[in-house]
């Protein structure tokens, strides 16, 4: 009776190289899939800022035919208004929380400006063990033509 030395069976290689193998593979996965819900919310800052430049770029009283935004709080008249249209306007999927920052006013030569700013944050995890913090900024200038709003600063609150 003779046996095959131990050092030559195979028996079981590949379910102990699949054991090894098998965590990173998921894990890979699971970042890919947190990765995606980043990119998803950075498609909706990009579309947020757009409807919030439209608005405060085309609602120009007694000219364009629409409402102008209403009066806010803000820097300028209009400031809040187009901080709330941002507001409603974002979107994405996960764990993550979005911040508007208050729209700045500028100016430069004879046009007025707002700066738009938003900011978006999500904590990753790697399914045992926490992950870094996500953080992505998107920002748009939009020159309004209105040349009655004072110029302004304001911080944002998307600072790290």
């Amino acid at each position: 009776m003779t046996r095959a030395p131990i050092a030559a069976d195979e028996h079981g290689a590949a379910a102990i190289e699949m054991a090894f193998a098998l965590p990173v593979l998921i894990v890979m996965i699971w970042a890919f899939v947190q990765l995606a819900q980043v990119y998803r919310a950075m498609a909706g800052i990009q579309q947020a800022l757009g409807q919030g430049a439209r608005y405060a770029t085309l609602c120009i009283p007694g000219v364009s035919g629409c409402s102008a935004p209403s009066p806010g709080s803000g820097p300028s008249p209009a400031s809040d208004s187009v901080k709330a249209k941002i507001q409603n306007s974002v979107y994405g999927i996960g764990p993550g929380t979005f911040t508007v920052d208050d729209p700045s006013v500028g100016t430069s030569g004879t046009g007025s400006y707002y700066d738009l700013t938003v900011c978006y944050q999500q904590p990753t995890n790697l399914l045992l063990f926490p992950g870094p913090t996500i953080k992505v900024s998107r920002s748009k200038r939009v020159w309004i033509a209105s040349t009655n709003v004072t110029a302004s600063t304001a911080a944002s609150s998307c600072a790290s």
